[in-house]
């Protein structure tokens, strides 16, 4: 599935300082920033700036590797954040699209609180 984007007005590492920012006033951990574009300068490689981070709440991901462990897979959640030629982008993959994939039935709630959540990440992140 393609990730749903926005755009920010923000260069990448300030666009994930902000998301960092935003979760840590909601008390969610992050777990990871990985930093795609420098690892390829390091080895030698071209990549435009690109940074991933990695962080959720066992609260909520818990419920829904309860309903189907194999959904372990898309979580923790995700933000990615890259520069185009027309400024920064910030996507991620709207948790309501996993239930197609994964026996998440019964769980609408958990995966509305999370879209909820992107939604308001991404709001907060990408304000002026």
């Amino acid at each position: 599935m393609p990730l749903q984007t926005a755009s920010s007005p923000h260069g990448v590492r300030e666009t994930l300082d902000r998301a960092v920012a935003a979760l840590g006033r909601r008390g969610i951990t992050v777990f990871a920033r990985i930093d795609h574009g420098g690892g390829a300068r390091a080895a030698g490689l071209e990549l435009g700036d690109e940074e991933l981070i990695v962080f959720g709440d066992p609260r909520v991901g818990t419920l829904l590797m309860q309903s189907d462990p194999a959904v372990g897979y898309e979580l923790p959640l995700r933000l990615l954040a890259w520069r185009e030629r027309d400024g920064t982008k910030l996507g991620y993959r709207p948790a309501g699209e996993l239930t197609g994939e994964y026996a998440l039935g019964g769980r609408e709630e958990a995966l509305a609180r999370i879209d909820g959540l992107l939604a308001e990440l991404v709001g907060e992140t990408v304000a002026s």
